[in-house]
């Protein structure tokens, strides 16, 4: 019923201006725009995000946005480059190595947002 709509996800933020700089400045990307309710949208890879104003911000320990890249290497590089700052986890089941830990069939690399939200950068490896 639902596989040909499209998808918006939402993430609430404590600061507005801090968090459009992040996105567009830190994540590059393209400044969609702020709409009468107060919701500011990007358009990512056919997707949108909309970021709302929300006083107390956020209280979620998962990941909220996982972004799809051909090369997770490369794109921390980029990332730690425009200051972005990795998580880097030594658990039992989930161990980082240069910021990256395989997941099965990917590889995956967590951050925060500047309002605390937990984003992904994900890469799917070849098949064996």
């Amino acid at each position: 019923m639902l596989s040909d709509s499209s998808v918006t996800t939402m993430l609430p933020v404590k600061d507005m201006d801090r968090a459009r700089a992040f996105y567009e400045g830190c994540l590059g990307l393209k400044a969609g725009g702020l709409r009468p309710d107060g919701k500011f949208v990007y358009t990512v890879g056919g997707s949108t995000l909309a970021l709302f104003p929300k006083p107390e911000g956020t209280k979620a320990d998962h990941t909220a946005i996982s972004f799809h890249v051909p090369d997770i290497a490369a794109s921390v590089e980029k990332l730690k480059r425009a200051g972005v700052v990795f998580e880097d986890y030594d658990f039992p089941d989930l161990k980082t190595v240069d910021h990256v830990c395989v997941l099965g069939s990917e590889k995956a690399a967590w951050f925060k947002d500047t309002e605390g939200n937990f984003l992904c950068i994900h890469e799917d490896l070849a098949p064996a």
